[in-house]
């Protein structure tokens, strides 16, 4: 959605270069090592019979290539300028796949090439079609160049009607496939319809087997690229496009470089994911370009209790220099996140036409701890959403969308468990966002409040201001929250935030706090002025909730 542009652009201007000097110090960084290869072999899959003529498959050519490669004692396997077909690839150890520049990948769309195989989705143990790009247990492997690799996503996603114009609505119908009763959603074909009407379809822990999955398999659509248990992977300077499901999945995989990578799926794309981190260690992705149907740049690690048996969290990240153009959310962690997140350090991005800017999202089941997150120097515009969201009640009814009177209604505690999540120790600095919905919104449990998150030098025009519910020590500092709500801030049944030097528009209010259990809010060297009402308490709050030192 389009979104209003600030009151003042020479402030936002300003902002903007100031913050383009400001680092992230006194961490200390992972390192990530680096894959080599043996540079004195070369294998060119035209010399295994290979044929770019654009009706040729040649995924027998490429993986005895990739063969003679290995036997070799490993080096790069080359796929030359020329439009070349093929099927699933798998990569052995001590593989470069390089992809050279006017090099066309395209996998076919063809799924009776994709043969059924056990794997991994959404966390979940699951059978799923084999991914056009595939490694396991490998070591020392790559895929470089300046070339293109399209996954035919086409061929397995299916289509909403609301997401399309009418003339290509119509084209999709005219293309085959069939729609659903509703005659809302176009599927290619009719197993992948079928797949669309069962429960956790794919998922082993569901009964599903290879006979049962087979009768539902474009629905079983597979990540483009599936890294699984491997050590010293890059993907570098390459185009991944047009992907299936997810596009670029590393799972329990060890020193990741993804550099100068541009990531395309249409906007419409169902689990369009640009880039997927599951369970990994030592993972640096940088320099790369993300413009895709679901979330750009997301971190996760098993959902539920799978995950948190698997028990691997996602730690030691560093992404930098990146740019999402479009997607659910620039950089994401969860809602997967059932193993932990730790260590991760977020800095000199940009988030252009994403429906969220930094999101954690996440829901009672899910267990997990995610914390020491370090996120600093982000540019935003154009944001659908939030700019800043953390929401403990992904995928669940909203508690709060429905309420009556002065105070929102109380959420009801549940028992803290193993399968309750938390979100904690969360650093964000230097952060413009030229336009949003939500400027920063803050939603936890009851029973686990999201805890310990400090932002600082924020500046935000949106919509709405800044709205904290059951979050604790939560501090908000040096923030200009330009807003054209009529209350600037919104608290409830929070305690421990901290609002230090809030710059905001003229308003009604500038801070409201609302539920019981809100105390010790504090509001700091914030001019009232530009107020009608300085603070706003709910008929169950204390009248010493709020304090100005």
């Amino acid at each position: 959605m389009l979104v209003k542009r600030p009151h003042s652009l020479v402030l936002f201007t300003f902002a903007l270069l100031l913050i383009a000097s400001l680092t992230c110090e006194g961490q200390q960084l992972p390192e990530i090592q680096q894959v080599s290869v043996n540079k004195a072999n070369t294998f060119n899959i035209k010399d295994f019979g290979a044929k770019a003529d654009g009706h040729t498959v040649n995924t027998k050519a490429i993986q005895d290539a990739i063969a003679a490669c290995t036997k070799a004692g490993g080096g790069t396997v080359l796929v030359p300028k020329g439009f070349w077909i093929t099927g699933p690839i798998k990569l052995n150890s001590n593989i470069n796949l390089h992809i050279s520049e006017g090099a066309v990948l395209q996998f076919s769309s063809n799924t009776d090439h994709y043969p059924l195989v056990k794997t991994n989705w959404e966390g979940l143990d699951a059978i799923r079609a084999h991914s056009p790009i595939y490694a396991v247990d490998a070591e020392n492997i790559s895929i470089t160049g300046k070339g293109i690799l399209d996954g035919a996503g086409q061929a397995w996603r299916p289509v909403k009607k609301n997401k399309v114009t009418p003339p290509e609505w119509s084209q999709l119908i005219k293309s085959g496939g069939v729609t659903n009763e509703q005659k809302d959603t176009w599927y290619p074909t009719e197993r992948a319809l079928k797949g669309s009407t069962m429960k956790r379809p794919g998922v082993i822990a569901e009964g599903f087997d290879f006979e049962k999955a087979e009768s539902i398999k474009e629905f079983l659509r597979p990540n483009m690229v599936s890294i699984i248990n491997c050590k010293r992977v890059l993907l570098e300077g390459v185009t991944f496009q047009n992907s299936p499901a997810w596009c670029l999945h590393p799972l329990l995989t060890q020193h990741l470089t993804i550099r100068n990578v541009t990531v395309r799926n249409p906007w419409n794309a169902q689990n369009g994911d640009g880039v997927d981190v599951e369970s990994c260690r030592y993972v640096l992705i940088e320099n790369s370009m993300f413009d895709v149907g679901d979330d750009g740049i997301c971190i996760k690690s098993g959902r539920d209790e799978e995950g948190r048996k698997r028990g691997v969290p996602t730690e030691d990240v560093i992404v930098r220099n990146c740019t999402v153009f479009h997607g659910h959310g620039g950089f994401v962690v969860g809602s997967e996140m059932s193993g932990g997140a730790r260590n991760i350090f977020v800095s000199d991005c940009n988030f252009l036409g994403t429906d969220i800017g930094i999101r954690f999202k996440t829901t009672r089941g899910r267990g997990g701890i995610v914390e020491k997150i370090y996120i600093n120097n982000i540019n935003m515009n154009n944001i659908g959403g939030a700019a800043i969201l953390f929401d403990m009640y992904y995928m669940a009814k909203d508690p709060l969308a429905v309420f009556s009177g002065e105070d929102k209604p109380s959420i009801a505690f549940e028992p803290v468990s193993e399968a309750t999540p938390q979100f904690k120790d969360v650093f964000i600095k230097d952060v413009v966002c030229n336009g949003a919905e939500t400027g920063i919104f803050v939603r936890g449990l009851p029973e686990m409040n999201i805890k310990n998150i400090q932002m600082e030098n924020i500046f935000i025009q949106s919509q709405k201001g800044f709205e904290c519910i059951e979050g604790s020590d939560i501090s908000l500092k040096n923030a200009i929250l330009y807003c054209d709500d009529k209350t600037v801030v919104n608290v409830q049944d929070s305690k421990g935030v901290v609002l230090d030097n809030i710059q905001y528009k003229p308003s009604d209010v500038l801070l409201k706090v609302t539920g019981s259990r809100s105390a010790n809010i504090r509001l700091l060297n914030t001019d009232a002025k530009q107020a009608t009402k300085e603070v706003v308490l709910g008929t169950n709050v204390q009248a010493n909730a709020v304090s100005k030192k």
